[in-house]
């Protein structure tokens, strides 16, 4: 979805800072783009959200006024428990707290009403998310479940980022199901998954469209999913929550840097 993106804004006309993890692959994305949009104005980034030294190494290199918005799109559902070099799990590190760390090094560098748009996920409804979920152990883990909680901690960041920063235009786009290398779960079963339920699923075009729309309109703190823009399903309203684990948050990767956040 990332590739549809920044090709859908090429086509507008809208330079893109492309922020990937492997170089390699991106610079062949790239050029599959500038194929069909010759005119792209595309810079690429080596951005690896699951090391906090890389996001900050990012996030120090972009010039402040250079960017207007953010779209946090990566995404990962790890195939077991795997802990980064920072100590932290690795499905929560590239979906919830490398785009935190990320998003908050970049706000004084974005204008003030800045659009911030953040990838959800439906499973986000059958995860409940607290402090102690930030962490979870060997026998917490499991794919779509700790997934699930991570792209929660997300929606809740968005939520309390939208209280601490309300000129920021911060809104939530939910993308459904759509057919990419990412539902690849690693088990016998995928080929035949592939087979049956990967035809039924969105193309990447289409499921990253309910973001390009939030990042388009002026509105703040809605829910975009399918072609409807909707305010904030009330089941993740828990201000005193977002707040907890906005603290937790920050204390836990301050320690991880070993700096004041």
């Amino acid at each position: 979805m990332g590739a549809a993106a920044v090709e859908a804004l090429s086509l507008k006309g809208i330079p893109v800072l492309m922020a990937c993890r492997n170089l390699e692959k991106a610079e062949a994305v790239k050029a599959c783009i500038f194929g069909r949009v010759p005119g792209a104005d595309i810079v690429l980034g080596h951005l690896d959200l699951s090391s906090l030294d890389s996001v900050r190494t990012f996030a120090e290199g972009v010039e402040p006024g250079s960017v207007a918005g953010l779209f946090n799109n990566a995404g990962v559902i790890s195939k077991g428990y795997i802990l980064t070099r920072d100590g932290l799990e690795n499905t929560f590190s590239v979906n919830y707290f490398g785009p935190w760390l990320l998003t908050l090094m970049l706000l004084p560098k974005l204008p003030q009403d800045a659009h911030i748009v953040n990838m959800v996920s439906l499973t986000c409804r059958f995860a409940s998310i607290d402090e102690a979920a930030l962490q979870p152990s060997e026998k917490d883990f499991s794919q779509l479940g700790t997934y699930a909680r991570a792209k929660r901690a997300l929606l809740s960041f968005s939520l309390e980022l939208a209280r601490r920063y309300p000129s920021l235009k911060v809104n939530l786009a939910d993308p459904g199901v759509v057919a990419s290398d990412m539902i690849d779960l690693g088990h016998w079963y995928d080929p035949f998954a592939d087979l049956l339920f990967k035809p039924l699923c969105k193309t990447p075009a289409s499921g990253v469209r309910p973001a390009l729309r939030a990042l388009s309109e002026d509105m703040r703190c809605r829910y975009y999913v399918g072609r409807k823009c909707l305010p904030v399903p009330s089941r993740y309203i828990d201000a005193d929550l977002d707040s907890r684990i906005w603290e937790r948050t920050r204390r836990l990767v301050g320690e991880k840097m070993e700096v004041e956040l």
